[in-house]
Protein backbone atom coordinates (compact mmCIF):
# COMPACT_ATOMS: atom_id res chain seq x y z
CA UNK A 1 0.00 0.00 0.00
CA UNK A 2 1.65 3.56 -0.77
CA UNK A 3 1.90 6.26 1.76
CA UNK A 4 -0.69 8.02 0.54
CA UNK A 5 -3.48 5.26 0.20
CA UNK A 6 -2.01 4.46 4.39
CA UNK A 7 -2.36 7.84 5.55
CA UNK A 8 -5.48 8.26 3.62
CA UNK A 9 -7.26 4.94 5.12
CA UNK A 10 -5.80 5.92 8.44
CA UNK A 11 -6.13 9.20 9.42
CA UNK A 12 -9.50 9.09 9.79
CA UNK A 13 -9.37 6.42 12.17
CA UNK A 14 -7.23 8.89 14.27
CA UNK A 15 -9.39 11.73 13.66
CA UNK A 16 -11.97 9.54 15.39
CA UNK A 17 -9.60 8.77 18.04
CA UNK A 18 -8.01 11.82 18.78
CA UNK A 19 -10.41 14.77 17.32
CA UNK A 20 -7.66 15.83 15.33
CA UNK A 21 -10.07 16.67 12.29
CA UNK A 22 -8.04 19.78 12.28
CA UNK A 23 -4.87 17.92 10.49
CA UNK A 24 -7.08 16.43 7.45
CA UNK A 25 -9.33 19.14 7.04
CA UNK A 26 -10.45 23.22 7.61
CA UNK A 27 -14.07 23.76 9.50
CA UNK A 28 -14.42 20.76 12.17
CA UNK A 29 -14.35 21.66 15.64
CA UNK A 30 -11.55 20.53 17.49
CA UNK A 31 -11.51 18.71 20.41
CA UNK A 32 -9.04 18.65 23.41
CA UNK A 33 -7.48 15.22 23.92
CA UNK A 34 -5.08 13.44 26.04
CA UNK A 35 -2.57 13.21 23.13
CA UNK A 36 -3.03 16.57 21.53
CA UNK A 37 -5.18 19.12 23.21
CA UNK A 38 -4.18 22.50 24.70
CA UNK A 39 -2.09 22.12 27.55
CA UNK A 40 0.51 24.30 29.29
CA UNK A 41 2.87 26.03 26.66
CA UNK A 42 0.88 24.91 24.05
CA UNK A 43 0.97 26.72 20.79
CA UNK A 44 -0.97 26.18 17.30
CA UNK A 45 0.98 24.10 15.51
CA UNK A 46 -1.03 23.92 12.28
CA UNK A 47 -4.51 25.42 11.28
CA UNK A 48 -5.24 27.00 15.06
CA UNK A 49 -4.49 23.38 16.71
CA UNK A 50 -2.90 23.52 19.80
CA UNK A 51 0.18 20.93 20.46
CA UNK A 52 1.71 20.48 23.85
CA UNK A 53 5.63 21.49 23.74
CA UNK A 54 5.04 23.05 20.53
CA UNK A 55 5.35 27.15 21.19
CA UNK A 56 6.03 30.02 18.09
CA UNK A 57 9.72 29.43 19.36
CA UNK A 58 10.58 26.33 20.75
CA UNK A 59 9.80 22.33 20.21
CA UNK A 60 10.39 20.71 23.41
CA UNK A 61 10.97 16.83 23.18
CA UNK A 62 12.14 14.27 25.77
CA UNK A 63 13.74 10.78 26.14
CA UNK A 64 14.75 8.67 29.16
CA UNK A 65 19.12 7.81 29.07
CA UNK A 66 21.03 5.50 31.64
CA UNK A 67 23.15 7.78 32.83
CA UNK A 68 24.10 5.52 35.85
CA UNK A 69 23.42 2.25 35.99
CA UNK A 70 24.56 -1.09 34.57
CA UNK A 71 24.53 0.48 30.94
CA UNK A 72 25.65 3.82 31.95
CA UNK A 73 28.33 3.63 29.02
CA UNK A 74 24.82 4.87 26.78
CA UNK A 75 24.88 8.09 28.57
CA UNK A 76 27.24 8.85 25.98
CA UNK A 77 24.14 8.92 23.61
CA UNK A 78 22.05 11.11 25.39
CA UNK A 79 25.08 13.49 25.61
CA UNK A 80 25.29 13.87 22.28
CA UNK A 81 21.37 14.11 21.62
CA UNK A 82 21.62 17.18 23.76
CA UNK A 83 24.95 18.66 21.95
CA UNK A 84 23.16 17.95 18.54
CA UNK A 85 20.32 19.60 19.28
CA UNK A 86 22.76 22.83 20.48
CA UNK A 87 24.15 22.74 17.45
CA UNK A 88 21.04 23.14 15.50
CA UNK A 89 19.71 25.58 17.70
CA UNK A 90 22.98 27.62 17.44
CA UNK A 91 22.45 27.80 13.49
CA UNK A 92 18.74 29.22 14.07
CA UNK A 93 16.74 26.37 15.28
CA UNK A 94 14.37 24.00 12.66
CA UNK A 95 12.20 26.66 10.65
CA UNK A 96 12.66 28.99 13.08
CA UNK A 97 11.64 26.75 16.75
CA UNK A 98 14.05 26.02 18.82
CA UNK A 99 14.95 22.10 20.09
CA UNK A 100 14.44 22.03 23.53
CA UNK A 101 15.70 18.24 24.44
CA UNK A 102 14.61 17.37 28.16
CA UNK A 103 16.56 14.14 29.12
CA UNK A 104 16.37 12.53 31.92
CA UNK A 105 18.41 9.71 33.77
CA UNK A 106 16.31 6.37 34.11
CA UNK A 107 19.33 3.82 35.48
CA UNK A 108 18.75 2.04 32.61
CA UNK A 109 15.71 0.40 35.03
CA UNK A 110 12.32 -0.04 33.47
CA UNK A 111 10.21 1.06 36.51
CA UNK A 112 12.20 4.17 36.86
CA UNK A 113 11.90 4.79 32.95
CA UNK A 114 8.48 4.85 33.53
CA UNK A 115 8.63 7.72 35.87
CA UNK A 116 10.35 9.75 34.20
CA UNK A 117 8.73 9.25 31.00
CA UNK A 118 5.47 10.08 32.88
CA UNK A 119 7.53 12.75 33.77
CA UNK A 120 8.20 13.84 30.50
CA UNK A 121 4.44 13.86 29.26
CA UNK A 122 2.66 14.95 32.29
CA UNK A 123 4.80 17.51 33.94
CA UNK A 124 6.95 18.44 31.35
CA UNK A 125 4.31 18.20 28.85
CA UNK A 126 6.37 17.18 25.35
CA UNK A 127 5.48 16.93 22.02
CA UNK A 128 7.18 13.81 21.78
CA UNK A 129 10.11 11.54 23.12
CA UNK A 130 12.82 10.73 21.18
CA UNK A 131 15.46 8.01 21.12
CA UNK A 132 14.93 6.96 25.02
CA UNK A 133 17.29 3.77 25.41
CA UNK A 134 16.67 0.23 26.26
CA UNK A 135 14.69 -2.69 25.19
CA UNK A 136 13.08 -3.46 28.40
CA UNK A 137 12.58 0.02 29.53
CA UNK A 138 11.04 1.34 25.77
CA UNK A 139 8.97 -1.95 26.47
CA UNK A 140 7.48 -0.41 29.95
CA UNK A 141 6.27 2.78 28.45
CA UNK A 142 5.30 1.91 25.02
CA UNK A 143 1.68 1.11 25.38
CA UNK A 144 1.21 4.05 27.40
CA UNK A 145 2.58 6.28 24.82
CA UNK A 146 0.32 4.43 22.28
CA UNK A 147 -2.56 4.70 24.11
CA UNK A 148 -1.82 8.83 24.24
CA UNK A 149 -1.01 8.75 20.87
CA UNK A 150 2.10 10.55 21.77
CA UNK A 151 5.14 9.77 19.19
CA UNK A 152 7.86 7.37 20.35
CA UNK A 153 9.86 8.29 18.03
CA UNK A 154 14.07 6.45 16.80
CA UNK A 155 14.27 4.53 20.05
CA UNK A 156 17.72 3.63 20.99
CA UNK A 157 16.95 -0.11 20.78
CA UNK A 158 17.31 -2.16 18.06
CA UNK A 159 14.39 -5.12 19.58
CA UNK A 160 12.04 -6.06 16.46
CA UNK A 161 8.97 -4.98 18.03
CA UNK A 162 9.66 -1.47 17.29
CA UNK A 163 8.93 -2.08 13.34
CA UNK A 164 4.85 -3.10 14.11
CA UNK A 165 2.90 -0.29 13.35
CA UNK A 166 -0.20 -2.08 13.04
CA UNK A 167 0.20 -2.78 16.62
CA UNK A 168 1.82 0.15 17.67
CA UNK A 169 1.42 3.14 15.21
CA UNK A 170 3.20 5.41 17.61
CA UNK A 171 6.38 3.68 17.96
CA UNK A 172 9.21 3.77 15.50
CA UNK A 173 12.99 2.34 15.71
CA UNK A 174 15.85 3.78 14.14
CA UNK A 175 18.81 1.43 13.89
CA UNK A 176 18.76 -2.03 11.87
CA UNK A 177 16.57 -4.99 14.59
CA UNK A 178 19.00 -7.11 16.21
CA UNK A 179 16.96 -9.94 14.90
CA UNK A 180 18.17 -8.59 11.43
CA UNK A 181 21.55 -8.12 12.80
CA UNK A 182 21.61 -11.58 13.43
CA UNK A 183 20.12 -12.80 10.07
CA UNK A 184 23.71 -10.61 8.58
CA UNK A 185 25.33 -12.98 10.96
CA UNK A 186 23.61 -15.91 9.61
CA UNK A 187 24.34 -15.47 6.05
CA UNK A 188 27.93 -14.74 6.38
CA UNK A 189 27.91 -17.77 8.18
CA UNK A 190 26.36 -20.20 5.63
CA UNK A 191 28.30 -18.57 2.83
CA UNK A 192 31.44 -18.55 4.14
CA UNK A 193 31.78 -20.94 7.50
CA UNK A 194 29.00 -23.34 6.68
CA UNK A 195 30.49 -26.05 8.90
CA UNK A 196 30.77 -23.53 11.89
CA UNK A 197 30.33 -24.80 15.64
CA UNK A 198 28.56 -22.00 16.96
CA UNK A 199 27.80 -20.97 20.46
CA UNK A 200 26.00 -17.95 21.70
CA UNK A 201 25.79 -15.80 24.77
CA UNK A 202 22.63 -13.22 24.76
CA UNK A 203 21.17 -11.78 27.55
CA UNK A 204 17.64 -12.74 29.05
CA UNK A 205 15.43 -10.53 27.54
CA UNK A 206 14.12 -9.09 24.56
CA UNK A 207 17.15 -7.76 23.35
CA UNK A 208 18.87 -10.85 23.70
CA UNK A 209 16.22 -13.12 22.56
CA UNK A 210 15.96 -11.04 19.17
CA UNK A 211 19.44 -12.62 18.20
CA UNK A 212 18.21 -16.31 18.53
CA UNK A 213 14.99 -15.37 16.71
CA UNK A 214 17.10 -13.72 13.77
CA UNK A 215 19.55 -16.67 13.99
CA UNK A 216 16.89 -19.09 13.35
CA UNK A 217 15.11 -17.37 10.61
CA UNK A 218 18.54 -16.74 8.90
CA UNK A 219 19.87 -20.08 9.14
CA UNK A 220 16.99 -22.08 8.50
CA UNK A 221 17.17 -25.92 8.81
CA UNK A 222 20.23 -25.72 9.74
CA UNK A 223 19.78 -23.93 12.87
CA UNK A 224 20.26 -27.16 14.67
CA UNK A 225 23.65 -27.92 13.20
CA UNK A 226 25.31 -25.47 13.25
CA UNK A 227 24.08 -23.98 16.88
CA UNK A 228 25.88 -25.94 19.53
CA UNK A 229 25.17 -24.34 22.80
CA UNK A 230 23.41 -21.54 24.09
CA UNK A 231 24.09 -19.57 27.56
CA UNK A 232 22.06 -16.76 29.01
CA UNK A 233 22.93 -13.93 31.24
CA UNK A 234 20.91 -11.56 33.65
CA UNK A 235 21.23 -7.78 33.62
CA UNK A 236 22.33 -7.69 37.14
CA UNK A 237 24.90 -10.64 37.11
CA UNK A 238 28.56 -9.23 38.13
CA UNK A 239 29.77 -11.11 35.27
CA UNK A 240 29.88 -13.82 32.30
CA UNK A 241 32.53 -15.29 32.78
CA UNK A 242 31.17 -18.70 33.45
CA UNK A 243 29.10 -19.00 30.63
CA UNK A 244 32.19 -18.26 28.65
CA UNK A 245 33.95 -21.08 30.04
CA UNK A 246 30.88 -23.20 29.47
CA UNK A 247 30.50 -22.25 26.32
CA UNK A 248 34.13 -22.70 25.32
CA UNK A 249 33.83 -26.27 26.88
CA UNK A 250 30.89 -27.23 24.12
CA UNK A 251 33.76 -27.33 21.47
CA UNK A 252 32.73 -24.02 19.77
CA UNK A 253 34.64 -22.49 16.71
CA UNK A 254 32.33 -19.44 16.54
CA UNK A 255 30.58 -17.52 18.85
CA UNK A 256 28.24 -14.87 18.82
CA UNK A 257 28.09 -12.04 21.85
CA UNK A 258 25.06 -10.43 22.17
CA UNK A 259 25.43 -8.40 24.68
CA UNK A 260 25.04 -4.85 25.91
CA UNK A 261 28.88 -2.91 26.42
CA UNK A 262 29.38 -3.78 29.90
CA UNK A 263 28.94 -7.60 29.32
CA UNK A 264 30.68 -6.66 25.63
CA UNK A 265 34.00 -6.05 27.47
CA UNK A 266 33.83 -8.97 29.46
CA UNK A 267 32.97 -11.28 26.58
CA UNK A 268 36.04 -10.47 24.64
CA UNK A 269 38.62 -10.25 27.56
CA UNK A 270 37.04 -13.73 29.12
CA UNK A 271 37.63 -15.18 25.80
CA UNK A 272 40.92 -14.28 25.18
CA UNK A 273 42.21 -15.34 28.79
CA UNK A 274 40.73 -18.75 28.16
CA UNK A 275 43.02 -18.96 25.46
CA UNK A 276 40.34 -19.65 22.83
CA UNK A 277 39.87 -18.11 19.35
CA UNK A 278 36.76 -18.52 18.06
CA UNK A 279 35.24 -16.46 14.92
CA UNK A 280 34.03 -13.80 17.29
CA UNK A 281 30.97 -11.67 16.34
CA UNK A 282 29.95 -9.44 18.97
CA UNK A 283 26.41 -6.59 19.01
CA UNK A 284 26.63 -4.09 17.58
CA UNK A 285 25.30 -1.92 20.13
CA UNK A 286 28.93 -3.17 22.22
CA UNK A 287 31.53 -2.49 19.89
CA UNK A 288 32.39 1.43 20.63
CA UNK A 289 36.32 1.57 20.89
CA UNK A 290 36.28 4.12 23.84
CA UNK A 291 33.26 2.42 25.79
CA UNK A 292 34.01 -1.13 24.99
CA UNK A 293 37.27 -2.25 23.11
CA UNK A 294 39.71 -0.08 25.22
CA UNK A 295 38.36 -1.34 28.15
CA UNK A 296 38.69 -4.76 27.36
CA UNK A 297 42.12 -4.23 25.67
CA UNK A 298 42.79 -3.32 22.05
CA UNK A 299 45.08 -5.96 21.72
CA UNK A 300 42.33 -9.00 23.08
CA UNK A 301 39.74 -6.93 21.20
CA UNK A 302 41.63 -7.27 17.67
CA UNK A 303 39.80 -9.90 15.18
CA UNK A 304 36.19 -9.52 17.14
CA UNK A 305 33.73 -9.10 14.31
CA UNK A 306 30.21 -7.36 13.70
CA UNK A 307 27.73 -6.12 11.52
CA UNK A 308 28.21 -2.43 10.76
CA UNK A 309 25.75 0.62 9.32
CA UNK A 310 28.01 3.47 10.57
CA UNK A 311 31.64 4.21 9.44
CA UNK A 312 33.96 3.70 11.81
CA UNK A 313 35.75 7.24 13.13
CA UNK A 314 38.99 5.41 13.42
CA UNK A 315 39.29 3.63 10.20
CA UNK A 316 42.08 6.23 8.43
CA UNK A 317 39.95 5.69 5.01
CA UNK A 318 37.43 8.66 6.53
CA UNK A 319 40.52 11.09 7.61
CA UNK A 320 39.32 13.32 5.04
CA UNK A 321 35.96 12.41 4.32
CA UNK A 322 33.53 15.75 4.71
CA UNK A 323 30.93 14.26 6.85
CA UNK A 324 33.37 12.83 9.60
CA UNK A 325 35.31 15.84 9.45
CA UNK A 326 32.17 17.43 10.57
CA UNK A 327 31.28 14.75 12.80
CA UNK A 328 34.89 15.47 14.72
CA UNK A 329 34.10 19.29 14.33
CA UNK A 330 30.55 18.87 16.47
CA UNK A 331 32.01 16.78 18.66
CA UNK A 332 35.04 18.78 19.62
CA UNK A 333 33.14 22.23 19.92
CA UNK A 334 30.22 20.81 21.81
CA UNK A 335 31.96 17.12 23.24
CA UNK A 336 35.48 18.55 23.80
CA UNK A 337 35.45 15.47 26.82
CA UNK A 338 34.19 12.86 24.27
CA UNK A 339 36.93 10.33 22.04
CA UNK A 340 36.24 10.41 18.65
CA UNK A 341 36.19 6.64 18.51
CA UNK A 342 33.37 6.18 20.34
CA UNK A 343 31.15 4.48 18.90
CA UNK A 344 27.96 5.98 20.95
CA UNK A 345 28.55 9.22 20.07
CA UNK A 346 28.44 8.89 16.55
CA UNK A 347 25.03 7.44 16.64
CA UNK A 348 23.83 10.21 18.73
CA UNK A 349 24.82 12.58 15.73
CA UNK A 350 23.00 10.07 13.44
CA UNK A 351 20.24 9.53 15.21
CA UNK A 352 19.52 13.00 15.77
CA UNK A 353 20.34 14.21 12.59
CA UNK A 354 17.49 11.96 11.38
CA UNK A 355 14.82 13.45 13.44
CA UNK A 356 15.83 17.34 12.75
CA UNK A 357 15.39 16.00 8.69
CA UNK A 358 11.44 14.37 9.96
CA UNK A 359 11.01 17.87 12.53
CA UNK A 360 12.49 20.03 8.77
CA UNK A 361 9.60 18.02 6.85
CA UNK A 362 7.16 18.95 8.94
CA UNK A 363 7.12 22.67 7.97
CA UNK A 364 4.67 24.41 10.60
CA UNK A 365 2.51 21.16 10.93
CA UNK A 366 3.75 19.89 14.30
CA UNK A 367 0.98 18.11 15.10
CA UNK A 368 1.45 14.29 16.70
CA UNK A 369 0.13 13.05 13.48
CA UNK A 370 1.81 14.85 11.22
CA UNK A 371 5.40 14.21 12.92
CA UNK A 372 4.39 10.04 12.71
CA UNK A 373 3.40 11.12 8.97
CA UNK A 374 6.55 12.41 8.20
CA UNK A 375 8.65 9.77 10.25
CA UNK A 376 7.21 7.48 7.98
CA UNK A 377 7.68 8.97 4.79
CA UNK A 378 11.76 8.94 4.34
CA UNK A 379 12.61 8.01 0.78
CA UNK A 380 16.31 6.39 0.81
CA UNK A 381 17.39 9.53 2.94
CA UNK A 382 21.36 9.96 3.20
CA UNK A 383 22.87 10.18 6.42
CA UNK A 384 26.51 11.10 5.47
CA UNK A 385 27.95 9.14 8.64
CA UNK A 386 25.92 6.18 7.80
CA UNK A 387 28.00 3.29 5.47
CA UNK A 388 28.19 4.11 1.77
CA UNK A 389 24.85 2.20 0.52
CA UNK A 390 23.37 2.30 3.30
CA UNK A 391 20.08 4.76 3.60
CA UNK A 392 16.65 5.40 5.64
CA UNK A 393 14.01 4.09 4.06
CA UNK A 394 10.43 4.13 5.83
CA UNK A 395 6.63 3.55 4.89
CA UNK A 396 3.55 3.51 6.52
CA UNK A 397 3.51 -0.68 6.96
CA UNK A 398 7.64 -0.13 7.55
CA UNK A 399 8.87 1.14 10.54
CA UNK A 400 12.36 -0.27 10.22
CA UNK A 401 14.53 2.83 8.86
CA UNK A 402 17.95 0.99 8.26
CA UNK A 403 18.26 -2.78 7.07
CA UNK A 404 21.43 -3.10 5.61
CA UNK A 405 24.67 -4.05 7.35
CA UNK A 406 27.92 -5.02 6.74
CA UNK A 407 30.77 -7.60 8.08
CA UNK A 408 33.57 -6.02 9.81
CA UNK A 409 36.62 -6.94 11.50
CA UNK A 410 38.66 -5.11 14.42
CA UNK A 411 42.37 -5.14 13.34
CA UNK A 412 43.72 -3.61 16.76
CA UNK A 413 42.93 -0.34 15.47
CA UNK A 414 39.88 0.07 13.74
CA UNK A 415 37.19 -2.06 11.78
CA UNK A 416 37.70 -3.03 8.52
CA UNK A 417 35.53 -4.42 5.97
CA UNK A 418 35.34 -8.13 5.30
CA UNK A 419 32.01 -8.32 3.01
CA UNK A 420 29.70 -6.28 0.63
CA UNK A 421 26.41 -4.73 2.12
CA UNK A 422 23.64 -7.20 3.41
CA UNK A 423 20.18 -6.42 2.99
CA UNK A 424 18.02 -8.58 6.33
CA UNK A 425 14.70 -8.15 4.68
Amino acid sequence: MSKRKWFASTAPVLVALTGMCAVLATGCTKKKTEGEGAAAGGSPAAGGQAMPGVTATEIKIGQAMPYSGPASAYGVIGKGDLAYFQMINDKGGINGRKVNLVSLDDGYNPAKAVEQTHKLVENDGVAAVFNSLGTANNTAVQKYLNEKQIPQLFVATGADKWGAPKNFPWTMGWQPSYRQEAKVYAVYLLKNKPTAKLCVLYQNDDFGKDYLVGLREGLGDQYDKLVVKTASYEVTDPTVDSQLVALQGAGCDALLSAATPKFGAQAIRKVYDLGWKPFHMISNVSISRAAVLQPAGLDKSTGVVTAAYLKDPSDPRYDDDPAMTAYRAWLKQYLPGIDPSDGNALYAYAVSGTFAKVLAQCGNDLSRTNLMKQAASLSNLEIPVLLSGVVIHTSADDFRPISQMALSRFNGHYFEPIGDLITAD
